[in-house]
């Protein structure tokens, strides 16, 4: 097993990588800026931090030490200003410092250029040829972010230390920045113009493929040092892929209107202004699919042979990054620092654009009674002692939920004291339920997306608190259109059930106490 370090371990692949080489059994050292950024990633604890900068020269060397691979996964992605400058200067310095601590090989993740020169297999003197030189050649007016990945690569293809440049086009993973920006674009606009760039051809790749690449270099004896194409098995377009993904998300079929005219700039500034994702993050990824993104060769398999069952398909690696969205725990994944189980869940260390569209509304009030005063109002919440706020309106929203299919009101509750998960309340679910801590409800009714409701008892400094959450996951644009129309209602609805059920916890404080 080797000793690995890597850097950018809060970013989307890091933060993904160090679990997965830490489950193959290797030693891991993460090279970051900000060690507080990691504390609340659940594998910290199993691997080493170091904090340094990799344009410095003697805290990347002390970071070097002692390993084996180095994993670099630094970009300067939305940094405005000479962002090429810096990456350069990162690069060439973190390439000095690993001949300096003795490194046996060097592994970085790029972009897909589309050059079709893959370069020798030799060692690190064996002189590649420039990647650079060859897309430029081959007629490909790279954007300065792509040109920029391309000049990493090949400063560390011409290092002194053995280099794998792996080359990735769209990655396709729940937090990836290009697959956040296909998600946010599709599940929002069922109709939209788009520019010409939404033709362009490109083999995306799961995050789980990237991640089984990468571990592997690990373990891959020799010095090789060369580039490596590496996707998936689909070459599509990208509006192939916003109706790939429109069709596994259960969404109905996208129109798609390209305009002759629009660029980088103003396609970003669209971008940023119909989704979450910044303009500063959306302009160099417009700016990498305008051109030709797709593998000229599938050499890699010879050191990394594919999986028996094969790479993962565009629509398969969606459904995997959707999964947890479909699933009962996304109320806690995407709301707390929950432990990942698999490379397309969620992480702390995700930006809050990404993992899709969460609403959260919270409440939250001190309570003048015990926790088991409160805990025994909660339990009770719904059927014969309703919701605590404008009874009016619960049977009002129970109506209209029965006249387009749904259930109603009319289950009621099992028992109208006590709870156990899967019981009924009304047109909820008791989808979690930690006695004297949590319910979670799981709305049954039928919603454009799904939609959970919290109670929580809390205790800080001696007082009760309670504290409530009602969360939605919106699904397509008819979802976030529900979301904001209801919006206004929420001071009405659920402002109210904290006041009421803290006044009825106390009231049942004094009546028990009598």
């Amino acid at each position: 097993m080797a000793h690995c370090l890597v850097t950018g371990a809060t970013g989307y692949i890091g933060g993904r990588l160090v679990p997965e080489l830490l489950a193959a059994g290797h030693d891991v050292r993460c090279m970051v800026r900000s060690a507080a950024r990691l504390r609340d990633l659940p594998w910290v604890g199993r691997s080493e931090v170091v904090e340094a900068d990799a344009t410095d020269p003697e805290r990347t060397f002390q970071a070097l030490r002692g390993v084996e691979v180095a994993y670099y996964l630094i970009h300067a992605m939305g940094t405005a200003g000479r962002f090429a400058d810096r990456d350069r200067l990162a690069a060439r310095t973190f390439a000095a410092a690993a001949e300096r601590a003795g490194v046996r090989r060097i592994v970085y993740l790029g972009g897909l250029t589309g050059n079709p020169t893959a370069g020798p297999t030799a060692g690190p003197t064996a002189g590649p040829t420039s990647d650079l030189t060859d897309d430029l050649t081959a007629g490909q007016k790279l954007s300065p972010h792509m040109r920029s990945r391309a000049e990493v690569g090949e400063i560390f293809l011409r290092a002194g230390v053995p280099a794998v440049v792996l080359r990735a086009a769209v990655i396709i993973g729940s937090g990836s920045a290009s697959f956040e920006m296909l998600r946010h674009l599709t599940e929002r606009l069922p109709v939209m113009t788009t520019p010409r760039w939404v033709r362009s051809s490109t083999q995306p790749i799961a995050v789980h493929d990237v991640l089984r690449c990468l571990v592997a270099w690990a373990a891959v004896p020799g010095s090789v040092n060369r580039g490596f194409d590496i996707g998936g098995p689909d070459v599509l377009t990208y509006a192939d892929m916003m109706h790939g993904y429109a069709s596994v998300a259960g969404l109905p079929p996208r129109v798609i209107i390209p305009v002759p005219v629009l660029t980088p700039k103003l396609s970003s500034l669209w971008v940023g202004l119909v989704t979450p994702v910044p303009a500063s993050i959306a302009r160099p990824l417009v700016e990498s699919v305008r051109n030709a993104a797709i593998c000229h060769e599938h050499d890699i398999a010879r050191y990394v042979p594919d999986p028996e069952e094969g790479l993962i398909g565009f629509r398969q690696a969606v459904s995997l990054a959707l999964m947890k969205i479909k699933e009962a725990d996304v109320a806690t994944r995407w709301s707390s620092a929950s432990t990942p189980g698999a490379p397309s869940d969620p992480l702390p260390t995700d930006p809050g654009w990404a993992g899709g569209s969460l609403y959260i509304d919270r409440r939250g009030t001190p309570v003048d009674a015990s926790p088991e005063a409160l805990w025994r109002v909660i339990e009770a919440i719904g059927g014969e002692n309703g919701w605590y706020s404008l009874p009016v309106a619960w049977r009002l929203r129970g109506l209209l939920d029965r006249l387009v299919g749904g259930v109603g009101l009319r289950r009621g509750r099992r028992d109208p004291d006590r709870l156990r998960v899967g019981d009924s309340v009304d047109f909820w679910r008791v989808e979690e339920l930690l006695p004297g801590r949590l319910l979670r409800l799981r709305a049954e009714m039928r919603l454009p997306g799904l939609a959970w409701l919290e109670l929580g008892v809390s205790v800080a400094q001696g007082r009760t608190f309670y504290t409530q959450r009602a969360i939605f996951h919106p699904r397509g644009l008819l979802g976030h259109l529900y979301w904001w129309a209801i919006s206004p209602f929420h001071g009405l609805i659920f402002g109210r059930i904290p006041v009421n059920m803290a006044a009825a916890a106390a009231r049942s404080e004094r009546f028990s106490s009598r």
